[in-house]
């Protein structure tokens, strides 16, 4: 089962618990937690259901590449981590 977590800084936006869900693949993992939480996908997610450009994804630590398929595969023990990118000078 993979994990998926939200940042505290996410928390105050939407509520985003901690979720265990079967997946192979990120955007696997993504809808089952969107299934239960649709808030949170419009936060995460924009209308083409690609992933927004202020938000970053790590699985067990690496950077995701498939920024818009979400293709990036996922292992049975993988914790993905979903984090609000920061920039600015």
């Amino acid at each position: 089962m993979v994990r998926v977590v939200f940042t505290q800084n996410l928390q105050r936006h939407v509520a985003c618990p901690e979720s265990i869900v079967e997946a192979s693949s990120v955007r696997d993992a993504l809808e089952a937690v969107f299934a239960a939480n649709p808030r949170a996908r419009g936060y995460v997610l924009d209308d083409q259901s690609q992933l927004r450009r202020h938000m970053a994804i790590f699985v067990d630590g690496r950077l995701i590449r498939d920024r818009t398929g979400l293709s990036d595969s996922v292992g049975e023990a993988s914790t993905i981590a979903v984090f609000q990118a920061l920039s600015g000078g």
